[in-house]
């Protein structure tokens, strides 16, 4: 059994410049098909806005608010809402809130630099 605490997760920027602890991912587990991380982007920022060709993905948000763009559709996200991403497609996201927007990101396969391409 494996148990990683995000409070032991260390902390890197990702290339699309947002702040992730990375819970779970085959550099720190078993794991070699997905990973799981804590993404925090402040508030007036926002990520850049990328694509994976590989990785399908999945956002959950625990705090904050903020808002999703997905190709040529944007929507405003909040608390418990789950973003479905699929390869290929350009997303970005920003903070629209006064507190971090905290989301969980869960990647398959695992997040990597190579898999994401700044548009």
């Amino acid at each position: 059994m494996e148990i990683i605490n995000r409070n032991n997760a260390g902390c890197f920027v990702t290339k699309d410049m947002s702040q992730i602890r990375e819970i779970l991912s085959p550099r720190n587990s078993s794991l070699r098909n997905q990973s799981l991380a804590e993404a925090t982007v402040a508030p007036g920022q926002s990520t850049e806005s990328h694509h994976h060709p590989l990785a399908e993905e999945v956002y959950y948000v625990l705090s904050g608010r903020g808002r999703m763009q997905i190709e040529d559709e944007s929507k405003e996200i909040g608390e418990g809402d789950g973003i479905a991403i699929l390869p290929g497609k350009c997303h970005h996201v920003w903070n629209i809130g006064d507190e971090d927007l905290v989301f969980l990101c869960c990647c398959a396969p695992a997040y990597t630099h190579e898999d994401t391409l700044i548009t």
